[in-house]
């Protein structure tokens, strides 16, 4: 396993099959596609998390929404992806690489806050394990959302209690080839 701090504002850890990350630099979706492709896997399914114009979230709204601002508790967030890949693999045996990466700092409309990124033998283990992977980063992972709007600005809508990934469940839970 290679630990790797590139700067003061980010963390990596990759391994043969596993690469986490946090950090305020841009996201490279297409290196992070090019390193789940494996030859036994044929399918990699890519879910980027991009900054939009509006949040909802049950009966609140934010419309012009300009910009989102990322914090975490950056020492923790990679042993939380461990354990959210180590699930995913407990889940769906026959899966290849997992890829998950987080943005921190200001995130401008457009851009690429979150990558979850999973190769497997076959398609519906790579779409299931990456919607898990996506809900489980989300529901557990030490990552906080600061949103500003035309009118104002305030932590994310929809804050719910940390969620371990065992316990995160998906409509796609099981399914196989």
């Amino acid at each position: 396993m290679e630990a790797n701090r590139y700067d003061s504002s980010v963390i990596s850890e990759r391994t043969t099959d596993e690469w986490f990350g946090i950090g305020d630099e841009p996201l490279a979706v297409g290196a992070l596609y090019e390193w789940a492709v494996r030859p036994d896997c044929g399918a990699v399914v890519v879910f980027s998390g991009t900054v939009r114009d509006h949040a909802i979230e049950g009966d609140e709204a934010r419309d012009g929404v300009t910009h989102l601002e990322y914090e975490a508790y950056a020492s923790e967030v990679i042993p939380s992806f461990r354990e959210i890949a180590f699930e995913a693999r407990r889940r769906w045996t026959d899966l290849g690489r997992i890829a998950l990466h987080h943005r921190t700092g200001r995130i401008e409309l457009g851009e690429s806050s979150v990558i979850a990124v999973v190769s497997a033998a076959h398609r519906p283990e790579a779409f299931a394990a990456a919607r898990f992977a996506i809900d489980a980063l989300k529901a557990g992972a030490p990552i906080w959302k600061h949103e500003t709007w035309n009118g104002g600005s305030d932590w994310g809508t929809g804050a719910t209690p940390v969620t371990a990934p065992a316990d995160v469940s998906t409509a796609t839970d099981g399914v196989v080839a």
